[in-house]
């Protein structure tokens, strides 16, 4: 099952909200950053579902969450990040959309997609059912020149597609090292922490909930491991060869 990929030169990571790329692959991302490749990051929701607070006014909280998922690829080492900006819980695999994910396939070039399994049975949250077809829609759309031609990119063909959250996994990366970034990652996004994260910024136990929070991915990565007849951390996808 340890069948890591040499470092490519060029990435993208498509997820269907902020925060999605980090718990999918931020560790893979973040180790691929540090050998010399140029990761992109793009994100096709507004991330305007993700409050507890149904007081919240939305622009705010879009605004903050875009500004966190810059904070996050930082912290990762990525070169750039792409908003497709569809509204969150309401992402579908229209044609606009796939032509502005054709478009960013097409100019950063990457050798390595990545992004969510669509296959996964017993999906509940759409956004993620469809993030996935559109990915793989736009990666058949961006490599053949009658798809969209009035984008002034050339063609491009990704050599693999690695879809995480997988429902049938055949390819791990080895993440010892990087788990730590991943984390660091994670926690960029404060708007999430009372939700997602499990943190409550205004608890006496904040820094025992953070600490539990950060135990949890590292638990996870090692059970990954596990299930990989590995020691050590690592992140599980299911690979395409076949674009």
């Amino acid at each position: 099952m340890i069948d890591e990929l040499p470092p490519p030169a060029r990435v993208l990571a498509v997820g269907a909200h902020p925060d999605d790329i980090e718990f999918g692959c931020g560790a893979t991302l973040a180790k691929w950053a540090a050998a010399g490749a140029a990761v992109h990051l793009l994100v096709l929701t507004d991330g305007s579902k993700g409050t507890w607070d149904a007081n919240m006014h939305l622009p705010t909280l879009v605004e903050r969450r875009t500004g966190e998922q810059r904070a996050a690829a930082e912290a990762m080492g990525a070169v750039g990040v792409h908003f497709l900006d569809a509204i969150d819980g309401e992402l579908d695999e229209r044609r606009e959309y796939r032509a502005t994910v054709c478009d960013v396939i097409r100019r950063t070039r990457p050798e390595v997609i990545l992004g969510h399994d669509p296959w996964k049975r017993y999906r509940i949250h759409p956004d993620h059912r469809h993030a996935g077809f559109l990915t793989i829609d736009a990666i058949v759309a961006a490599r053949d020149p009658h798809f969209f031609p009035e984008q002034h990119e050339p063609p491009h063909r990704p050599a693999r597609l690695l879809l995480f959250e997988a429902d049938v996994v055949d390819h791990v990366e080895r993440v010892d090292a990087y788990v730590d970034r991943k984390i660091a990652a994670l926690l960029c996004h404060t708007s999430q922490w009372r939700s997602t994260l499990g943190i409550d910024p205004d608890a006496a136990n904040r820094d025992e909930q953070r600490e539990a929070f950060e135990r949890r991915i590292r638990d996870e990565a090692r059970t990954a491991a596990d299930a990989a007849g590995t020691d050590g951390f690592v992140e599980t996808f299911k690979r395409i060869d076949a674009l």
